[in-house]
């Protein structure tokens, strides 16, 4: 048994990278697909995308660094210069999804979670799991919280303008009538 149990370990943690790959992909698609579901621009693939590429160049930053540094010669490389230029990237990629219509913004959230789902693929790429997912569910339970209050606003947004429409218009017709 222990030694099928070492088996299993050791094989894990030779393939680790390829299991960061798949959690980053699956956390992403649940992103992507959250925002699909509202008919956002940004959607799926979008997301899936944005955190699998955030967790490749993570995981290369930092295999490169170990690979390429050299302790006793002085020559350290820092793994994570790399995932600070994601940012930088992430920052492009979420100005392109903010649009200005009129006095109205759009896009602020969907470019938000671009820079969320990048965050979650260097989280992941760098091996920090279980923050990462914590995050996540931690996430997705406060925004459907903020959906169900959000919602309930707005219905009584256009509850309190139904009534006054119909207000004026009961008060108009009782003129006419006289």
């Amino acid at each position: 048994m222990d030694v099928y149990l070492d088996y299993i370990t050791g094989f894990f943690w030779q393939h680790e990278i390829y299991f960061r790959i798949l959690v980053s992909a699956v956390l992403g698609f649940l992103i992507g697909w959250d925002r699909t579901s509202k008919n956002k621009p940004a959607g799926l693939k979008t997301y899936t995308y944005v955190a699998v590429a955030c967790t490749l160049i993570t995981i290369v930053s930092i295999e490169s660094a170990e690979m390429l540094s050299q302790p006793d010669s002085g020559k350290v490389m820092d793994p994570m210069r790399l995932a600070a230029q994601i940012v930088s990237g992430l920052g492009f990629l979420g100005a392109g999804v903010i649009l200005k219509d009129g006095l109205r913004v759009k896009g602020l959230t969907s470019a938000a979670m671009i820079f969320y789902a990048g965050g979650i693929g260097i989280g992941i790429g760098a091996g920090f799991y279980s923050i990462v997912i914590f995050t996540t569910m931690v996430t997705f339970i406060i925004t459907k919280i903020g959906n169900f209050f959000e919602e309930r606003e707005i219905t009584s947004v256009r509850f309190r303008w139904f009534r006054r429409k119909r207000k004026n218009t009961d008060e108009n017709e009782e003129e006419v009538g006289t």
